[in-house]
């Protein structure tokens, strides 16, 4: 170990003033300040490990004080004592800090979504993008992901519920505990601190979506009715056919004018773009038919006027070449005061109360224009028990119970009961 020289006093390094040459001010123990000819100031340290000569770099004077630079030197010379070369370890911590700042969750959770496309329809893909960007990349994005601890995640799921979505929360834990578990796979991180908030959030209520009974339809028409003329065309279609059809929010969406036969009245989806079909419990590869009402080939030819010639009903207003989202009629609902208490799932619940309470149809009528599987491994039944001619009729009579709900109009049921 060297021999100790003098100590330094706080004023020398301060009134250190640049020579001709280069020179030093020692502090002992190896501890030393260089002093350039353009008057900066470094500190050093000289040490000996392994029987080699070896300089260690501690900073720039005034930016690393003279205590500093000494708890640095105590520092270096534990390595020392312990068999450890200090400047190999700063060299493996800068490259281990470099790692993590390449490995940041934006960047490892990018990284995940691209690997995941093939396996996503572009619409899904598209939305946990862009959740991702707004809910959770702004609070930890920038963070190494190995970093990243249970509190931490745990505050970035609850500034989601404290506005009240619950339900995007818990999605946004579960995509962010696969982002994790690739980067455990990919060597990027140690830990998934996901598991460890079960308990921890708010229990999302169970059951279905949320919707309005039959008993509050009326009222909930009416409130549509005073927003529906200050709305754009193509959101008021996307609303009225949503209510009229009540088909799942990303079939009617993503609709391709391909699928609408505006001069035979025929709307069929292909299988490929229904639920069933991406869950494979569509075995016969059946298409869905959509029996839409007068009203609803009224609303289409509307709107083929303005949109017909888009590829979708309802295109992407910043690109017509991707179709819209469900945004418009999420904020149709906003503004008619049924935010929390009606979403467009709730359209499908709904319609289920008042053609099987109000009109009397048959479960599996219903069911069958919901496109709901039927169960049966085989689709014999599925095939089978298609109902076509008697969903083409229960549904002009929905869509005229809806006309007429309104205004308190009492309809006759399927079955002569009073509606």
């Amino acid at each position: 170990m060297p021999k100790l020289a003098t100590p330094l006093t706080d004023i020398q390094p301060r009134t250190a003033k640049p020579k001709a040459k280069p020179y030093k001010l020692t502090d002992g123990g190896g501890l030393h300040l260089l002093v350039k000819p353009d008057g900066a100031k470094y500190w050093r340290m000289g040490y000996r490990f392994a029987g080699v000569e070896r300089t260690l770099a501690f900073g720039k004077y005034p930016d690393v004080s003279l205590a500093d630079a000494r708890r640095a030197r105590s520092a270096a010379r534990d390595q020392i004592n312990t068999g450890i070369d200090p400047a190999q370890a700063k060299r493996i911590e800068k490259a281990n800090k470099a790692t993590a700042n390449a490995n940041t969750f934006e960047a490892v959770a990018r990284e995940w979504h691209a690997n995941k496309l093939e396996t996503w329809q572009p619409r899904t893909a598209a939305n946990v993008l862009h959740r991702l960007e707004k809910d959770v990349f702004p609070l930890i994005g920038k963070l190494p992901i190995a970093e990243i601890k249970a509190p931490v995640m745990l505050d970035v799921l609850r500034q989601i519920e404290n506005r009240g979505a619950l339900d995007m929360a818990k999605r946004q834990g579960q995509v962010c505990g696969q982002i994790f578990r690739y980067a455990i796979a990919s060597g990027k991180a140690d830990n998934d601190p996901v598991p460890s908030l079960r308990g921890a959030l708010k229990a999302t209520a169970k059951g279905h979506h949320a919707a309005i009974t039959p008993d509050e339809l009326p009222e909930f028409i009416r409130a549509f009715e005073k927003i529906e003329g200050r709305m754009y065309v193509p959101t008021k279609v996307m609303f009225r056919l949503m209510m009229m059809t009540f088909v799942r929010t990303s079939e009617l969406t993503e609709t391709p004018w391909a699928e609408i036969d505006l001069a035979n009245e025929s709307w069929v989806i292909d299988w490929r773009r229904m639920k069933m079909g991406k869950k494979k419990l569509n075995p016969r590869k059946v298409n869905h038919h959509v029996f839409l009402p007068r009203q609803g080939w009224e609303l289409l030819r509307e709107l083929h006027t303005i949109t017909g010639g888009n590829k979708y009903l309802f295109p992407n207003q910043r690109d017509h070449e991707e179709p819209a989202t469900n945004f418009g009629i999420l904020a149709a609902l906003k503004r008619m005061g049924y935010s929390g208490k009606m979403t467009g799932h709730g359209f499908r619940s709904l319609a289920m109360g008042v053609i099987k309470e109000r009109l009397g149809y048959r479960h599996e009528v219903v069911d069958r224009q919901l496109s709901h599987a039927s169960g049966d491994a085989y689709g014999e039944a599925y095939d089978r028990a298609m109902f076509l001619d008697e969903r083409k009729v229960m549904m002009q009579q929905y869509a005229d119970y809806l006309d007429n709900v309104a205004s308190g109009k009492v309809i006759a049921g399927k079955f002569g009961r009073a509606a």
